[in-house]
Formats: structure tokens, sequence, C-alpha cells
């Protein structure tokens, strides 16, 4: 497996785009964040995006340049229609002007409509947590429908991820999770694999739990909720959750998406600990707590001691950091044949 410089990765990532006709600040930030999720571990949400990106800028599902439309705007609040535009670009740039008002406001908050794909939310999470501040991030997708509602057996939500991110003396904690035991991108790379779930994540078109990924892909059945058959009334309670935020705030939803478009609903919210305790008061508990989690005697089943969401992250990224961005052997092949009929120079590989 091929490991490149964080730094000659991104300028790859950002020639290709660039040379597909992505404006420069979009291309720049579109690849920051594809090679941010490598770089932590999301290897799903990486460069190995890059030539899906390529194929919707060719055909124009993915907006090659343009601005977004404000919707509204009150200092704390504010909602953009993003017009397809890359969804890393859009929340790289929400995030930033949340991050300039916080200051004034304690607490800033935004919804998206109509945004392309957005990546994997912890790779925007240390822009924010590095400047003392917290962030959360939901996103949906009116136009798909994957998950059925717990309890039905019809497909209508979407794995509505959700991250949060949290400053600490060190690095900083990052949750994010999925409200469906499984991914859109995880159920797809196994049925190009010919493999199957581990447990059951799925169910058939008539509800029942299936391990076939394919059950999902091809005949009409659901990602189960988190939680699954006994409890997944848990992870459809978080979904409607990040639907009604991302969608109902930006005026963008289920209500009025044409079934099978792709256009992302998005909430963020940026809060700044000095308007309440205090950042070292808030820091001061969050260190505490993430050592005495680390400290808890471990389970007889679990392979090591005890981590925290973004312990695994933090190592990896470091990694990466000092030794190179670890790419996928077919990753890696699919990069090498875009950037062959682009004209694109690949990056060397670390000796």
């Amino acid at each position: 497996m091929p490991h490149v410089d964080h730094r000659a990765l991104t300028a790859f990532v950002e020639r290709m785009l660039a040379k597909a006709g992505m404006e420069a600040d979009k291309a720049e930030a579109t690849a920051a964040i594809l090679v941010e999720g490598d770089m932590i571990g999301h290897d799903t949400h990486g460069v190995g995006l890059l030539h899906w990106y390529l194929e919707a800028l060719e055909d124009g599902s993915l907006a090659k340049a343009g601005r977004y439309d404000v919707v509204a705007d009150r200092g704390s609040t504010f909602v953009w229609d993003g017009n397809l535009l890359p969804g890393a670009w859009l929340l790289t740039r929400a995030l930033d002007q949340a991050c300039e008002r916080v200051a004034d406001h304690g607490i800033v908050a935004a919804a998206i409509r109509n945004c392309h794909h957005t990546c994997a939310l912890s790779a925007f999470m240390r822009r924010v947590t590095e400047r003392g501040y917290i962030v959360q991030i939901s996103v949906s997708n009116p136009g798909a429908a994957r998950v059925a509602p717990y309890g039905g057996t019809r497909p209508l939500l979407t794995p509505n991820p959700t991250a949060a991110g949290y400053p600490t003396f060190g690095d900083p904690i990052l949750i994010d999770v999925s409200c469906s035991i499984t991914t859109t991108t995880m159920t797809q790379t196994l049925v190009k694999r010919g493999e199957d779930f581990p447990e059951d994540w799925g169910l058939t078109a008539a509800g029942e739990p299936t391990r076939d990924p394919r059950d999902i892909t091809e005949r009409g059945g659901s990602m189960m909720p988190l939680g699954g058959v006994a409890k997944g009334h848990k992870g459809f309670g978080l979904a409607l959750m990040v639907d009604l935020m991302g969608q109902g705030l930006s005026g963008k939803g289920r209500a009025n998406t044409a079934p099978g478009t792709f256009a992302q609903s998005a909430f963020l919210q940026v809060m700044d600990p000095a308007f309440f305790a205090g950042l070292d008061a808030f820091t001061t508990q969050a260190d505490w707590t993430a050592a005495a989690c680390r400290d808890n005697p471990p389970a007889p089943w679990n392979n090591g001691p005890v981590r925290m969401p973004g312990d695994s992250a933090a190592r990896k990224r470091q990694a990466a950091l000092s030794g190179g961005v670890p790419v996928g052997d077919a990753v890696w092949a699919k990069l090498a044949r875009d950037a062959e009929r682009l004209g694109v120079a690949m990056p060397a590989p670390n000796a």
C-alpha cells in the first residue's frame, strides 16, 4: 500500500479537481478535507471519492464554480442555499464564518441546503476545536431513501451522520456516528467485494433481518437504524433529529425534494465556552472525563484499553503526518488512471 506525503497528496487532489474544472478555492478546500479523511482513518470518505467527484463534475451534478445564496442571516444564525457546490467547501466556509462570529454571540448556528457531498464530518472538527470552540455538524440527503423508520419496511431516511468535536488540553474528542448501523458507502463496498455484513445490519423488503447487502442495493430492502431490531427506535429518533435540523431549518427537505436528487441538507453549530464557565473550565472537565474513561478497567471482550472517540483518529493522523497518508492499492490504481486521463502527474510515494 503506497504512503504519500500529506502535502503532496493534497496538492495532487487539488490539481485533479482544478483540471476537471473546479474553481480554485473549492478545489483547495475539497482536497484538504478528502486527505484529512484518509489521515484520520475514514478511508471510505477520503481520496477514494475523487473518481466519483470527477464524474460528478463532468455530468454537472457537482457545480464547478459559483457562490452560495444567502437565504437568511441574523448574525448568530444563517441559512445558505449551496447550489450544489462542493460540500467540503460549503461546510468549511460556513464553519469559518461561524467561528468569526461566535466571539460576539457565544453560539452560532447555520443550515445549508442543496450541498453536494459533504465528506467525513469528523474531518472538519479540528479547524474549530483548535480555536477552543465546540462544534456540531449533521447531514442528511432528502432525495434518497435507504433506511426504513423503526418498525417499518419501506426505505425513507438516510444514514444521517452526526458529529461533534470538543477541545481538550490535547487532541480533541471527536464523535462521528451514523444513525443507521451501517452506511451507504460500506454497503456498496461490501456488494462490490461480494461480502456480507458481519451481523444483521439490514432488512429485506419484507422487513426480515438480513446480512446480505444486496437485499438493500438490489432488492428493495433497507439499512437498519442504530440499535437494530431490539433498540432501533433510538437510531430512528436520532435520524429524525438530523432530518429536522438540517432540512426543516434550511427549508429544503423531503417535502419539497424530488426522489433521486442528490442535494444534501446540513446543520452546524459552533459554541464558545468563554460564554459559559470558560474554556479552561470546559477543558478541565473534558480532560478529567477522558482520562477516567481511558483508565476504566477493560471488559474481557475488549481488545485493549478503553479508547475515547477521536483517540484512533489522532493516532492515525500523527502516523500519516510522519510516515505519509496510506492509500489503498485499488484506490491508487484508480487515481493513476484518472491522472493519466487528465494529464496530471501522480505524487511519488514515500520511499
